[in-house]
């Protein structure tokens, strides 16, 4: 244990010294050490940080990491009250550019929730949990053994933040030897009140005094009651576990089995995984049907990147907002590596172009405030000034948004993955068939011509957007295939001026490498993905039915130059991630369970039936340059068994069975 004050008891007697007395940063350090030789190899060390000062602890730990030679994986969790409070942060790594101006986007956007940062291959993750401090601590999910390790309290003022509900949730979440730590000194009351919640909660107290008090061993409790103190909270946490796993019986977020890992597919979404795992120490076979990676819905020359905003501002406005910072997020950090990705964040017009679409614009920026740097209304004047082109219609402006090449980002992930962890990329090489035996899965697949099998593998991960439903065990998923056609329009006269991304009836990108993107069509389970023609002129006619400037005539689609790609897109737009569902096992108890108030009961209590060792992660639409990014970060987290980053709301909404489940939880019927 570091040299360090230790609380277990009251301390009413103790002489009051209101001194300021500054932290002992050698003491911290001392704590970063300790918590580094007592965690297993390979578990990430995980820290909350609840108060004001988070600056100070960041600034220690990247202190701490530049000294240390032993490279643990570790998760500083930060509650910030108020968004004003990251400003320190940003100072505090001012000499990681890219990561102070992201952690100053979060500020500036002012959205609650769990926003994640991967710094140094994932040997640090970032959590910045924004909003009060109890209904975040709620909404942290935990199912396996890995849980907090160390709280540290970094304001005099604790019963402000932390009441003794706050502290059973954070014992909830915690690892029975967790330690509190006061950072700061505090009063006598107040020290009285978080020892005396520290002894009820199971925690152990320990003070960072600078070296300028002492233990008072004369209130001392006993052992014995100190043991008797921690069996009844280690009986209660255990109690409000098993009451938030019940409550998430309907949404299994089982982990991975130890072991070996497949993924499936070749695009943003398995690139994304493929590094989010490595970041963890996992290596991973990759199979991909196509001769380089990117070449299915990924291949596009140009993506959008934007959130879908909804004026209710929801679940799923608010898992797009997080997850279009985090894919800033991720792109800045692949960049800042030297990968080359060409991108550029120039904004992101969007304008509707009938009486329906204008209303509807105009009911989500009148719907919440939002933040500057997230949503702003823009005249036509300022439209226009904005695009460089006559646009002629008023709208909403995404400052943040921008385009990137796909398949650029997705060779990045990947490369950038394989410098972490030693993966097996199998290209040119189709899955047909999956199958499990003995809890061991095997793969059979068509590769340059022959057909192989696989495995085994522990776990299976289907990432291969349009071909997700090709197996029995997915086939009956409520998902969709919906073919997008983009068309290349040569840049010339006023169109080579567009300086954003405009977004109206279809998009249109600005000039890259002579070229900018239009469309896409959206033809629901089409017969085949070749070029159409019509297709090529239906995404002219948009942009004509979208703005009537001059430049709209100069448009010269006689080249015929398109892609095509096939979205996988779910009713509610919302991407699946997570176990895969067992429909056959759902529909079997389905046949005795359904339809009356002991049905609603039975599947209120009983574990969702999933396959164990298959994971789902598809369905990102035509916003999977948004989404996938921070999809694949929450599955590798579910995966590998840690606190998982987001809400519950969001885990519920990107539930791959979520479409099933939600009629049976309300008695309704499945077919």
């Amino acid at each position: 244990m570091p040299n360090i004050i230790v609380r277990v008891n009251s301390l009413t007697t103790e002489r009051e010294d209101k001194t300021q007395i500054s932290v002992n940063i050698s003491e911290i350090d001392s704590l970063f050490s300790h918590l580094t030789t007592n965690t297993p190899f390979g578990a990430p060390i995980i820290v909350g940080v609840i108060g004001k000062d988070h600056a100070t602890i960041l600034k220690q730990w990247l202190v701490y990491h530049g000294s240390s030679t032993n490279q643990s994986r570790w998760q500083l969790k930060f509650f910030i009250k108020h968004v004003d409070e990251i400003t320190g942060l940003c100072d505090a790594i001012s000499q990681l550019t890219d990561i102070a101006t992201h952690l100053q986007d979060i500020r500036d956007a002012k959205i609650n929730g769990c926003h994640r940062i991967s710094l140094f291959d994932g040997t640090l993750s970032l959590d910045l949990h924004i909003g009060d401090t109890a209904p975040q601590l709620r909404e942290i999910v935990s199912q396996t053994d890995i849980k907090f390790k160390s709280w540290l309290i970094t304001t005099p003022t604790v019963t402000e933040h932390l009441t003794q509900t706050d502290l059973w949730q954070m014992a909830k979440l915690s690892h029975v030897s967790a330690s509190i730590v006061q950072v700061t000194p505090l009063d006598i009351p107040q020290h009285t009140y978080l020892a005396s919640m520290c002894d009820l909660c199971g925690f152990e107290f320990i003070a960072l005094t600078g070296g300028k008090a002492e233990t008072n061993k004369e209130l001392a409790k006993t052992n014995a009651t100190q043991t008797l103190n921690r069996e009844l909270a280690l009986k209660e946490r255990c109690a409000l576990l098993r009451q938030q796993q019940e409550s998430l019986n309907f949404n299994p977020l089982t982990p991975a089995s130890s072991g070996s890992i497949a993924v499936i597919g070749g695009g943003v979404a398995s690139a994304c995984l493929a590094l989010s795992l490595a970041e963890r120490g996992k290596s991973i076979s990759l199979f991909c049907m196509d001769g380089a990676p990117g070449q299915q819905a990924s291949g596009n020359k140009q993506g959008a990147i934007y959130p879908l905003l909804t004026p209710e501002h929801g679940t799923l406005s608010h898992f797009f907002l997080q997850g279009y910072l985090f894919s800033r997020h991720r792109i800045h950090s692949l960049v800042s590596q030297g990968y080359p990705i060409d991108h550029d964040f120039c904004g992101v017009l969007h304008t509707g172009h009938d009486a329906r679409s204008r209303a509807r614009l105009q009911k989500i920026i009148a719907g919440q405030p939002w933040a500057m740097n997230i949503a702003q209304a823009v005249t036509t004047e300022q439209a226009d000034a904005m695009a460089g082109i006559s646009i002629d219609e008023a709208g909403i402006y995404y400052p943040l948004g921008g385009w990137v090449c796909p398949h650029q980002l997705t060779q990045a992930a990947l490369d950038n993955a394989s410098s972490i962890t030693d993966n097996k990329l199998y290209f040119n090489t189709q899955v047909t068939a999956i199958e499990q035996l003995n809890d061991k899965w095997f793969l059979t697949a068509v590769a340059n011509g022959n057909t192989t099998r696989f495995g085994p593998f522990d776990n299976v991960v289907l990432a291969n957007g349009r071909h997700l439903t090709d197996f029995p065990q997915t086939r009956e998923l409520p998902i969709s295939g919906f073919r997008g056609q983009v068309s290349h329009i040569p840049s010339r006269g006023a169109l080579s001026q567009l300086n954003t991304v405009l977004c109206s009836h279809g998009y249109l990108t600005p000039n890259h490498q002579g070229l900018h993107c239009t469309g896409a069509s959206y033809v629901k389970d089409a017969p085949n993905n070749e070029y159409s023609h019509t297709e090529q002129f239906e995404n002219l006619d948009k942009i004509r039915q979208s703005y009537q400037g001059d430049w709209t005539k100069e448009i010269d689609i006689t080249g015929h130059s398109a892609r095509v790609g096939v979205r996988m897109v779910t009713r509610d737009h919302a991407p699946m991630v997570g176990c895969a569902p067992n429909y056959d096992a759902i529909m079997a108890a389905y046949q005795t369970h359904q339809h009356t108030k002991e049905s609603i009961d039975y599947w209120v209590k009983t574990p969702a039936p999933t396959h164990k060792g298959l994971f789902i992660l598809g369905g990102l639409g035509s916003r999977g340059l948004t989404s996938g990014p921070l999809s694949a970060e929450i599955l590798a987290a579910q995966m590998c068994g840690e606190l998982l980053p987001t809400t519950t709301d969001i885990l519920t909404l990107l539930n791959p069975n979520r479409m099933w489940l939600r009629k049976l939880l309300k008695g309704k019927a499945l077919i």
